[in-house]
């Protein structure tokens, strides 16, 4: 199974960005091939649909495939004032948005049609990033992914990872562990057609 991994912060000491690393490697243990990319690796400007007429950037094209290609998705959302960031849906909207004149890319929602999609998200607060989940979801919904029902938030992300960037908390590394689980499990029924 192919796993894409990704955070949606730049941040260079983002929890959620060490959240994904743990993801990935998780994935890894449990024998998917996963691809573990890197936002700010895409030079994607702020969306206007009038900078899309003079041409979809190329990084874009470059996300979109990258997005087709892999059924299983885990997203770590951060959260801005209780909601995901500009970054993650500057993302979407762009990967989601229709190349017309394209005959591969003229459906804008062929990179995320029966996606299976984990979120995860740490924050410095009680909730740990719930509300932005919360926001997240209907957005998923919307374009046509599978939802998986477990998720998971890490609450006081400060000190919640060692100095190498792994969870401390056994509990918290059970969750997110469960989280991965489920979307394989979810993405291998649905790549396969398995009821």
């Amino acid at each position: 199974m192919q796993l894409l991994v990704f955070a949606g912060s730049t941040r260079q000491l983002s929890f959620n960005r060490r959240l994904a690393a743990v993801a990935a490697q998780i994935g890894r243990e449990m024998g998917a091939t996963v691809s573990h990319i890197e936002l700010r690796d895409f030079d994607i400007p702020m969306y206007n649909a009038d900078l899309e007429t003079r041409g979809t950037p190329i990084d874009v094209l470059r996300l979109k495939q990258l997005m087709f290609e892999h059924p299983a998705w885990i997203i770590c959302s951060p959260e801005y004032n209780g909601s995901y960031t500009a970054l993650l849906k500057n993302t979407i909207d762009w990967v989601s948005s229709p190349i017309k004149a394209d005959p591969q890319w003229h459906d804008g929602l062929r990179s995320f049609r029966g996606k299976v999609v984990g979120m995860l998200s740490a924050s410095n607060g009680a909730l740990g990033g719930l509300r932005s989940q919360s926001h997240l979801a209907p957005l998923l919904l919307n374009s046509q992914c599978w939802l998986a029902p477990k998720a998971f938030a890490v609450a006081r992300a400060a000190d919640a990872f060692d100095a190498g960037g792994a969870l401390i908390d056994k509990g918290q590394y059970n969750n997110v562990r469960a989280v991965v689980e489920q979307v394989l499990w979810a993405a291998h029924r649905v790549e396969n057609r398995i009821e």
